[in-house]
Order: structure tokens, then C-alpha cells, then sequence
């Protein structure tokens, strides 16, 4: 009972529009024709290792109608509303003191809400070994993935002096957020570097002390008694305070500066799903590589694509390789797989152009 999880849902996800807009993000999409969306299936990874009364979903307030829909079963004192878009780094905070104020034992992951987990087996053995660390000292950890290839959209932990009594664990030397495809290569051929999977752990006290220590102008502003962390107390205080706040990301703020920060090496079977490549990844494909979601499709000469389309429209493409092909009611993306992180500043090109009712 003293183990919470935070999950994180307040994302935009633009790089994979059109499926994912600013009204409906990517975590609460079915994108594989399961019946659960991204976010449910985040909650049910975690149910066997959490209480439900102990999830947590922090999330834009523009969406909370759509997370009440989602998950009727989380309480509504564990829906957190964030007045404003001011990164992860806040949102741990508040989400610290949250817990601390209701159980100052507690410790607590933080899951993003949009990632796949193929191997859960393997992800519930490291969250349960993850807890156990942190629990046992003045302790931070990240979970890291090896890293397979040189992905440039991804953020990376160096990782050095591994602890004798936990083989699994290392002091985390450096975190580098998206390298250059250069620096990439030489980070996966090093050995030394883990693809950051963005979940970290720690009990509620150790984040608070690490704020304290590291962002003191940030922790400062959520430094109060804990009855403002309370029942309506809290909407007010932080309806006041959070739109004020810096905008920074947990990984700089906290884990990249910590002298307590260690990092969990762990096979996930893991993906972000960031972007249109990384579904194409992990999902089923046919003999030439292509990948047809929920969709009719006839596809001559093609390679390698991707296509998708939320209606019963049957889409017929010839001589395309490398391409996603993707269709929603009003608005259609056809682009290159090597073009696909420019997709967020055609968003925004699309937004001045046309207004946001296409984005």
C-alpha cells in the first residue's frame, strides 16, 4: 500500500498527426484494434503491481472529460489537472508532494502513458526489483533499455560503476537528450549508453529532497504545508502557482544532476511510439514489409510503407517505399518514413495556414 504509480497523459504527441490531435493525443487511441487505448493499457500493466487507489493520472485539463471516459475507475482525487503545459519536471513535483501529503512512506513510479511494453513479465520483475532499490535508501532510478540501434529521437543514460549487490544497476554518469545521428553511432557502439525509457522511481520524500537540492527556485513554489495538497486546497494552489512555473524536463531537473541517481538495465520489449516508424516496428507486416492498420488496402509495388485510415475508405497506393500513408476525416499525410520528424512543424504550418481544426 505504500507504492503509488503517476501515470503521465497530458502530451500533444503531433508527430503522429493525423491520427493524434490536439483534441484526442495518441494515448487515447486504440491503434491496434484491441478495444483499449494506449492509456488503458498502461493502467492494466501496472494493476498487478499497484492498488488502483494508488494510481495516479496527471494529465492537461483539456482532457480530463476524455480520462474520466477512459478510466471511470480511477478515483477523481487521482485525476491531477495541470492548468498549464510546463513539461515533466513540475508534474513529478506535484505529483510528489501529492503522494507525501496522503502518505509520507510512500514510494512511486512514473510511467509515460503512450509507450508499448511487449515483454510485461519482464517489465513487472524490474518495477518490483525498481521499488525494492529505491525503498531501501535516499535513492533515484530511471529504467534503461539497450540500445539496439542509433536512434536519434530518443533520449539516452550513460551509465557507470555498477553496484555489486544489484548487477542490474548503475550510477548514472550523463543523460543526453536526441543526439545527432553521429554522436547516436557512437553512443550505441560505446556500450555505455541506454535508450531512457522515460520511467523513473523513488520514494515521494527522496524526489522532494532532490528538487530541494537541485531546482530550488522550482521547489520553492511547491514548498508549502501539506493541507494545501488536499481536497480543494490543491486545485486552488496549484491553479495559482503552476502556470508561474518553468518549464523543464525531469531529466534535466533532477536525474541528470542527482549524486543518488542510478539507472535499471532492463529488456522491455520496449517502444516509445513516438513517431509513424515506430509503429511500423513493432507491428505485423506482410512479405514486402508493408503495414496495413485497421484499413482496406491495395498496395502494388510498394515496400516498407505504412497506411492507415480511420473510415472504411479503401486506400490503393503503386511504387511507394519508405512512405506513411495516413487518413482521418479531413485531413490526409502522405510523407517520406526518413521525413517523419518534421511532422510537428507541418503541424504548425497547418495550424497558421488552416486553423487548429485540423491539427
Amino acid at each position: 500500500m505504500n507504492r503509488y504509480c503517476v501515470i503521465m497523459c497530458g502530451g500533444a504527441g503531433t508527430r503522429f498527426w493525423p491520427f493524434s490531435r490536439e483534441s484526442r493525443p495518441k494515448q487515447f487511441i486504440d491503434f491496434f484494434g484491441t478495444g483499449q487505448t494506449l492509456l488503458q493499457m498502461t493502467v492494466d500493466r501496472v494493476r498487478r503491481l499497484v492498488p488502483e487507489e494508488n494510481i495516479i493520472l496527471l494529465t492537461n485539463e483539456q482532457y480530463a472529460e476524455t480520462v474520466r471516459e477512459q478510466l471511470p475507475g480511477i478515483s477523481q482525487e487521482h485525476i491531477l489537472l495541470e492548468p498549464a503545459r510546463r513539461d515533466t519536471a513540475p508534474a513529478v513535483l506535484w505529483a510528489a508532494h501529492h503522494i507525501a501529503a496522503r502518505n509520507p512512506d510512500a514510494s512511486f513510479v512514473t510511467l509515460p502513458s503512450d509507450h508499448v511494453i511487449l515483454k510485461e513479465a519482464a517489465f513487472h520483475d524490474a518495477l518490483r526489483q525498481g521499488f525494492e532499490f529505491v525503498e531501501q535508501a535516499d535513492r533515484l532510478l530511471a529504467l534503461g533499455l539497450p540500445a539496439k540501434s542509433p536512434n536519434t529521437a530518443y533520449s539516452y543514460i550513460q551509465k557507470e560503476d555498477r553496484m555489486p549487490e544489484h548487477p542490474d544497476i548503475f550510477r548514472i554518469k550523463t543523460i543526453a537528450e536526441k543526439p545527432p545521428r553521429e554522436m547516436a553511432e557512437i553512443f550505441v557502439k560505446s556500450g555505455e549508453f541506454l535508450w531512457n525509457a522515460g520511467i523513473y522511481l523513488g520514494k515521494a520524500r527522496s524526489v522532494i529532497s532532490a528538487f530541494n537540492r537541485d531546482v530550488p527556485d522550482m521547489a520553492s513554489r511547491f514548498d508549502v504545508d501539506s493541507v494545501c495538497y488536499l481536497g480543494e486546497e490543491e486545485n486552488k494552489f496549484i491553479g495559482d502557482i503552476y502556470p508561474k512555473t518553468s518549464s523543464l524536463p525531469v531529466e534535466y531537473a533532477i536525474m541528470d544532476r542527482a549524486k543518488n541517481a542510478y539507472v535499471l538495465e532492463a529488456d522491455l520489449g520496449w517502444s516509445d511510439l513516438s513517431t509513424w516508424n515506430a509503429l511500423h516496428g513493432i507491428s505485423p507486416k506482410n512479405k514486402e514489409g508493408n503495414v496495413t492498420q485497421n484499413c482496406r488496402s491495395l498496395l502494388y509495388n510498394c515496400n516498407d510503407c505504412i497506411v492507415a485510415t480511420e473510415s472504411d475508405k479503401v486506400i490503393v497506393a503503386w511504387g511507394l517505399k519508405d512512405y506513411i500513408v495516413a487518413d482521418t476525416d479531413n485531413a490526409l499525410l502522405i510523407c517520406p518514413i526518413e521525413a517523419e520528424q518534421r511532422i510537428r512543424n507541418i503541424v504548425n504550418d497547418i495550424r497558421e495556414r488552416f486553423g487548429p481544426a485540423y491539427t
